[in-house]
């Protein structure tokens, strides 16, 4: 079992939301956490269908709990399916003091029937696939053709899980938004947005490829987006001295081993440009991670200039830049982009993360100080809270 690195410690009745992709290890994760907590888990189908019916019930069987059972926050798991349970969550916790884990993997039907988000009252944690010190010896080619849903990266079948996975969200999900008849379309979609990551987004061009408008295109990245399979990064803003490219958001999906296999190209070795996009792609799901356990919240943005310049990912706009680079020998040439936004807009520091073996820092020609460092040396960094 791996240890997780979120870390959700509840003061007396306080709840909370915790949001994630199917099988990320939420419900695991509850398990281990809260021994103890009344548990409802509406992936049963005789709760939910009791609970769809009559979501009432809630409220009638927790009031005739023991006061030691309700000590601890109850957990609802796979709470999205049922959108009327918050309000009596919200009753509950109003005039009983009582606590929740409000647990789910997507956001959509709630925003969408307008329920009750407690207005503030409960707080928000998220759950991603594993990162690099929840593993003991992570294999990076490994993690980057299955994934880093925990029983994906042990699993000896990757392909069948994958398959199983991708089948499941397009039914599932399809299903939840009604959209059956567009089932073909859908998929068509998540192959093409599969082609998109670790790319600025072409919407017109993604939603030929589909036979949809652009504006169906946009609502599937939304889809992506809120059942947290996808997020997007944006482009640092402009400034004055600062040139940049467009306003197009970067997107990525949320696992390295889903994008390959929709696009049917694993990995055979770390070289070449596929492997740059999904090394690029894994280390923006760690920065992003961090900042999410870590509750830093620091701000994240990618950098490019109409020549094609391009920094990875800026952090809090003029502190850090970080670049992927697969290479194991890292060049002057390689590093055009960096040195380029660096003599524009120095940064506090600028890494260069790779497949070196030792770290180095390099002096550029204009006197920029660059970082270059192996991909363990520099997520020990960044877990330790060394990079920011």
């Amino acid at each position: 079992m791996f240890k997780r690195k979120l870390h959700i410690e509840l003061p007396p009745h306080q709840s909370t939301f915790l949001w994630g992709a199917r099988q990320t290890g939420k419900s695991t994760y509850l398990t281990k956490h809260f021994p103890h907590s009344l548990r409802y888990d509406f992936l049963q189908s005789d709760l939910y269908l009791t609970f769809l019916k009559e979501p009432h019930r809630l409220r009638e069987e927790l009031i005739e709990k023991p006061a030691s059972l309700l000590r601890y926050p109850i957990i609802l798991d796979e709470v999205q399916k049922i959108p009327l349970l918050l309000d009596e969550v919200h009753w509950l916790i109003e005039n009983k003091k009582l606590s929740f884990i409000l647990c789910g993997s997507s956001a959509r039907k709630l925003k969408r029937e307008k329920a009750n988000l407690l207005g503030g009252r409960a707080w928000r944690f998220e759950m991603h696939p594993l990162v690099f010190p929840e593993i003991p010896n992570l294999d990076l080619l490994r993690a980057l053709n299955q994934g880093l849903l925990p029983t994906h990266y042990t699993t000896d079948y990757p392909e069948r899980s994958l398959k199983a996975y991708v089948t499941d969200y397009l039914t599932e999900e399809i299903k939840a938004e009604g959209l059956s008849r567009n089932l073909a379309a859908f998929a068509k979609f998540l192959e093409a947005a599969a082609f998109s990551h670790g790319q600025l987004v072409e919407y017109k061009n993604i939603a030929s490829d589909c036979g949809v408008d652009a504006k169906t295109v946009k609502e599937y990245f939304e889809i992506l987006k809120d059942t947290y399979i996808a997020s997007f990064l944006a482009p640092l803003p402009k400034k004055k001295d600062r040139k940049t490219i467009t306003a197009t958001p970067k997107f990525y999906f949320f696992d390295p081993g889903i994008a390959n296999f929709l696009t049917k190209t694993p990995l055979l070795q770390l070289k070449g440009t596929q492997a740059g996009t999904s090394f690029e792609s894994y280390l923006f799901h760690e920065i992003q991670t961090y900042r999410a356990y870590s509750e830093k919240n620091f701000e994240l943005h990618y950098w490019r200039t109409t020549a094609g310049h391009e920094v990875d990912f800026v952090i809090n706009e003029d502190e850090i830049y970080i670049e992927a680079k697969i290479s194991e020998n890292i060049k002057l040439a390689d590093l055009v982009g960096l040195r380029n936004l660096m003599h524009q807009t120095p940064a506090k520091k600028a890494y260069v993360v790779s497949q070196e073996k030792r770290p180095r820092l390099l002096t550029t020609p204009e006197g920029a100080k660059i970082h270059i460092l192996p991909w363990k040396h520099f997520l020990e960094a960044l877990w330790n809270e060394d990079i920011v």
